[in-house]
């Protein structure tokens, strides 16, 4: 198989964890792939993937798999291991419902940074929905940090590392584990796995290239 892949992408790295948990990581050739929201699609992806976005899994037989949660199902089932993603029942719609949301808010987060990066003037009233959403999100992680605690590592919990992972890597400075410090606690215990510690993102941008820390948007100290 092979996989359109980049160190950068919180969506790429939900699938790698994956690949890890699931010991399928050897199975997969990673392609590095250069994909941008706003920019020339790449057209080797859109030869696999019309809509031009990454991560994308060009299976055996030449058919391809995309988005990263349809991705993920899919791996999981390619293995004998505990499953990341319960078969039935209320367990199965905790791991779903976390990866909703996780999903979700890196997604307000790779948003939020685009509208910054924009060469004209932001939209101010973009800004701050994507900020009082940020704040929403954390909000309910942290509610729930005793359960995201205690659950089996699933689905879920990869989506969530990716979200946090992006807040650091897009939003540095955020001050995000001081404001909430049981999901602060969770996620420092969570970056010692070995799937999420061999996935670490990974700055690989040209030298020169802008940062990726685009906005001084701080939490106030819960």
């Amino acid at each position: 198989m092979k996989l359109h892949w980049s160190p950068r992408s919180p969506f790429v790295r939900k699938v790698m964890i994956v690949l890890h948990e699931t010991g399928l990581q050897n199975q997969v050739e990673c392609v590095r792939s250069v994909v941008a929201f706003a920019g020339t699609p790449n057209e080797a992806v859109l030869a696999d993937n019309p809509l031009g976005k990454i991560p994308t899994l060009v299976l055996d037989d030449g058919g391809a798999l995309f988005d990263s949660r349809v991705i993920c199902e899919y791996l999981d089932g390619l293995h004998d291991g505990p499953r990341l993603f319960p078969n039935a029942g209320p367990e199965r719609f905790r791991q779903l419902r976390w990866m909703a949301l996780a999903d979700g808010l890196t997604d307000i987060l790779l948003l939020w940074r685009t509208e910054r990066t924009r060469p004209d003037s932001a939209w101010d009233v973009l800004l701050s929905a994507f900020e009082r959403k940020t704040r929403a999100c954390f909000e309910r992680l942290e509610a729930e940090a005793g359960e995201i605690t205690t659950a089996p590592f699933g689905i879920g919990h990869a989506a969530i590392i990716c979200a946090l992972g992006q807040m650091d890597f897009r939003f540095q400075g955020s001050r995000w584990e001081s404001a909430f410090p049981r999901l602060a606690a969770w996620y420092a215990e969570a970056t010692s796995r070995p799937s999420v510690a061999a996935t670490a993102v990974v700055d690989d941008a040209p030298a020169g290239a802008p940062g990726d820390s685009v906005s001084p948007f701080t939490f106030t100290a819960a």
